[in-house]
């Protein structure tokens, strides 16, 4: 039998102290094979509006070994009332990592008589139709939904839009669903400080169904879309649950601003007689009208048998009150004034203010 040299004698102790290193010819414990199982769902969401079901989740991007998932997933989709089986609703394959939605028509024995839970959860499987178990269960309510929203209209005031439709037996609540049909183009802020853009769609709850709401969040120059449906709040098992009925028809509201400021009020006038060197005036001031979007005021005057005529100029005047040196001695003058808004709309003109100036 050969000798080992020194070096190899090394070698030898080393593998034999326990010590393992690459290279020493012991292999690993042996792995078991994969079984290409998808992770489970754990965020399954369902809605019911009128008689369908949406359901909604995240496909996992591994499986239980969390290796990369490479093919389309076979998602079972059941329901589930009371201990009863879970009953198949559909297949449909789904990409790893992707928002699944899957959409599903209520039985008929499921949309009808009382209000109780249904249960929905998905099972993605492999290849060999094996799966790591069911989802979370997502619950909805099912039984008799309510009745939909007849004759929604809208009608734009300087207030908001006002929303009417057929009113209920005043037992449940009225979702309304505002969308923003012109949302600007998303940009890069230069001022930190400019307020937030305006949420493209909104879901507004009116507590009493009694056919009319006001919605005053609403901006001029924007055109919204509004839906409405009937919500039942129940309790089920322990928490209180939506019940909703179907989506009315859609209203569209260009929502302009030909809304004028409110009319001027309180107009005085005085006049000063001419003394020497300053000439005969009347000056005129009035209430301030308050109006976010108030621009000025537009002072108008004639006499008793002319037509009324501008006399403040082309721009509206800021301040609530103008001085007339325009006057002769021995006239009368009667005078309105009006508010305009910083789109141009401009309100009737005050009740009038009449004043005389004394002869010299």
């Amino acid at each position: 039998m050969p000798r080992a040299g020194k070096n190899g004698l090394a070698a030898l102790l080393v593998c034999a102290s326990g010590l393992i290193f690459s290279g020493c010819g012991t292999p690993g414990a042996p792995q078991p094979p994969s079984l290409n199982l998808p992770g489970r769902v754990g965020d399954l969401n369902a809605v019911r509006t009128g008689n369908q079901v949406e359901l909604t989740w995240t496909m996992p991007r591994r499986n239980t070994d969390r290796l990369l998932l490479k093919n389309d997933v076979p998602a079972r989709i059941c329901w589930q009332e009371g201990t009863a089986a879970c009953a198949p609703v559909g297949n449909r394959n789904f990409a790893p990592g992707a928002d699944a939605e899957f959409h599903v028509e209520l039985l008929a024995a499921l949309s009808s008589g009382p209000p109780r839970p249904i249960r929905y959860y998905v099972e993605l499987v492999n290849s060999a139709g094996r799966s790591a178990g069911f989802s979370n269960a997502a619950t909805v309510l099912g039984g008799a939904a309510p009745a939909s929203v007849d004759g929604l209209g809208a009608e734009v005031r300087k207030s908001g839009v006002v929303l009417r439709w057929t009113a209920g037996d005043g037992q449940q609540s009225v979702r309304l669903r505002r969308v923003l049909l012109n949302p600007p183009q998303l940009a890069a802020k230069k001022n930190p400080l400019a307020p937030p853009s305006e949420p493209v769609e909104q879901n507004l709850m009116v507590t009493n169904d009694a056919g009319i709401a006001i919605d005053k969040g609403v901006h001029f120059g924007e055109t919204y879309e509004y839906r409405a449906q009937r919500v039942a709040i129940l309790d089920s098992e322990g928490k209180a649950t939506e019940l909703a009925g179907d989506w009315s028809a859609p209203v569209r509201v260009p929502v302009a601003d030909v809304f004028p400021p409110a009319v001027p009020v309180a107009l005085a006038a005085v006049a000063t007689a001419a003394s020497v060197g300053v000439p005969a005036s009347i000056d005129l001031n009035w209430q301030p009208v308050e109006d976010p979007s108030l621009a000025g005021y537009f002072v108008y005057r004639r006499e008793e048998q002319t037509p009324w005529r501008r006399i403040s100029g082309d721009k509206p005047i800021v301040p609530p009150a103008f001085h007339d040196a325009d006057v002769r001695a021995g006239h009368t003058y009667i005078y309105g004034v009006s508010s305009v808004d910083q789109r141009g709309n401009e309100s009737g003109r005050s009740v009038e203010a009449s004043e005389s100036v004394v002869a010299e």
